[in-house]
């Protein structure tokens, strides 16, 4: 076995077993506890014992040692298990630590998280170092293992070297490999992806595709190369397609695509019964759609759209854990498994009274109990940026005759640029915005337009970006110029500024992409960001979204890339970043 924190020594296992002998007391006993058996799926009454992190007896009996036991009577409520997220991106504006202690408070108990971002802030040792911090952490925390960086970076072949990626994948905190946003280039022929992929399935962990749209032939190519699930699925019919060819499939409630009602309700009426390769996501979600909660508020849709509510507590636990394998220590309430613990008031209330994670009041009689923060991010050097370069009119020359249309909230269209793009301010009666993106380092930009963002708005700069990049949106020059240098004095963050005004300042002082505070707090925050930029012409949804994937070539049509703007579908770059 493993002894890294990822599983029990074998003296813990021992002494876990002198609890049921009556050696040792129990940490905490739930008492008559009618609690959801994922096995037999029945609501048993049973005695629930916990000897710190670990449930190590569920059955009929009390102990007889109880010393220093606390002793909880549970007549009347419900157990379930802690809830799995098994595809979370814990990045939003949010720091990753911060997320998990915001969704344990409602009963998510576990994340399964993309690993992103600790390639681009750290090297694999200091990033290895970081999960065993998490490790240690009350919620469990695990992680997946890109093989693709999502966008067109210069010197990505640096990021993704063989030795690395399976590194990552042999990891024990790493459980999946994917997900597998550059599928085209496995179908393309790409032997060293698809050796990866192997390698992950050779460790016996799944492999997560990433097919918005995909074909039946295309999703039986995607099996036939190893790939085990995909979370795209945007109709009930997709779904039964996936699930007809063997996939696991995560149904997706998130902030850019809340699909879920939908979803369940053309599955039900396809016919569907069987859930049992079925699991709930939230896929990453900007933070305000966390207000109430993670995998809560999908099992709460789940139960009111007709699932049975058995079956809506087990895709959102029970059914991830078995297809990460993982079900010898999550997603159910038997012997040996974490101790992730929700109290329930009534069977179809899946918002717990009170929730235990790793043994540990999270929630208690409906008390949250105060969590400290314990990442050290300074030790990892993730700190405010520390940056020797400020952008300048230098920066500001624009000539590219395409600019990037918004469809949605992340789809890209190339347009031909009518208006004049030399000018100091371009006219309101346009929605077109000067667009920069700005390498974080200062080498090198990509000037061009972005149509549909807004009307008015003088300026947003982020350093918050999916490759890391600063993002520059407006209409005025000055005002951009502005945004800059308080992103720069603030160490990475988002600005909002109009007419020489400051209007929204958000620090991201952990490495320029995450809040160093509390969710409650971020949340206020981000509403008030989508406010002011709908005040100001912004269309649609999702405006941290609109930011974070502009560079993202998972995504169609065309991008603004550190390698220049870029048409996706045809891999071919239409015009170089330019040098600074």
């Amino acid at each position: 076995m493993l002894r890294n924190g990822f599983y029990w020594r074998n003296r813990e296992m021992r002494q876990h077993v002198r609890v049921v002998d009556g050696e040792v007391a129990p940490t905490i006993v739930l008492e008559n506890a009618t609690y959801l058996n994922a096995y037999t799926k029945q609501w048993v009454e049973s005695n629930i014992w916990m000897y710190e992190d670990r449930i190590v007896y569920v059955g009929e009996q009390m102990p007889d040692n109880l010393h220093d036991t606390e002793v909880v009577d549970c007549t009347g409520k419900y157990i379930v298990s802690g809830y799995i997220e098994p595809h979370a991106h814990p990045f939003q504006l949010y720091n990753p630590e911060q997320l998990a202690l915001h969704a344990a408070k409602t009963g998510t108990t576990t994340l399964i998280n993309d690993n992103l971002l600790w390639l681009f802030m750290l090297n694999k040792k200091k990033a290895f170092s970081i999960l065993e911090e998490f490790s240690k952490h009350p919620v469990s925390m695990y992680w997946w293992a890109r093989f693709d960086p999502q966008t067109e970076l210069q010197g990505e072949h640096g990021l993704f070297q063989t030795e690395d990626v399976l590194s990552w994948v042999k990891h024990p905190a790493v459980v999946q490999g994917g997900e597998l946003t550059s599928w085209p280039d496995l179908l393309a022929g790409d032997d060293i992806l698809l050796y990866w992929i192997q390698e992950t399935k050779n460790q016996r962990k799944p492999v997560e595709g990433h097919f918005p749209g995909a074909s039946e032939r295309t999703l039986t190519k995607m099996k036939l190369l190893g790939v085990n699930a995909d979370h795209e699925s945007i109709s009930g019919e997709e779904i039964l397609r996936r699930l007809r060819l063997g996939y696991h499939v995560g149904l997706r409630y998130s902030s850019i695509r809340p699909d879920l009602p939908n979803l369940i309700e053309e599955m039900l009426a396809a016919g569907l019964t069987s859930f049992e390769n079925l699991t709930f996501t939230t896929d990453g979600a900007t933070p305000a759609f966390y207000e109430t909660g993670l995998i809560n508020q999908c099992i709460d849709i789940a139960i009111k759209k007709g699932i049975p509510i058995e079956e809506a507590y087990l895709m959102g636990s029970f059914y991830a854990a078995k297809h990460l394998r993982m079900e010898e220590q999550l997603g159910s309430i038997a012997p040996g498994r974490f101790a992730h613990i929700n109290i329930l008031t009534e069977k179809d209330n899946p918002h717990p009274e009170s929730v235990l994670s790793k043994g540990k009041w999270i929630v208690k009689h409906g008390e949250q109990q105060k969590m400290q923060a314990q990442i050290p991010w300074s030790k990892y050097h993730i700190k405010p940026l520390d940056l020797d370069w400020e952008i300048s009119y230098k920066e500001l020359q624009f000539s590219v005759p395409i600019g990037l249309e918004m469809v949605n909230d992340v789809i890209m269209t190339p347009y031909p640029i009518e208006v004049d793009i030399t000018v100091e301010e371009l006219p309101a009666e346009t929605t077109d915005s000067f667009l920069i993106l700005l390498d974080r380092h200062g080498k090198w930009r990509v000037n061009t337009t972005l149509r549909g963002f807004t009307n008015e708005l003088g300026a947003i700069a982020s350093s918050y970006s999916v490759s890391g990049d600063f993002v520059f949106i407006g209409k005025r020059k000055s005002d951009l110029l502005l945004a800059g240098k308080r992103v720069k004095e603030l160490g990475g963050g988002i600005v909002i500024v109009h007419h020489g005004e400051i209007l929204l300042e958000i620090p991201l002082q952990l490495g320029g992409m995450m809040y160093a505070g509390e969710m409650d707090e971020l949340i206020k925050q981000e509403k008030e960001l989508k406010q002011i930029l709908q005040s100001f012409g912004y269309p649609f949804s999702d405006p941290v979204y609109s930011i974070f994937f502009l560079s993202s070539t998972h995504l169609p049509y065309v991008r603004i890339t550190p390698q220049g703007i870029m048409d996706v579908k045809q891999k071919e770059l239409l015009f170089p970043a330019t040098m600074c």
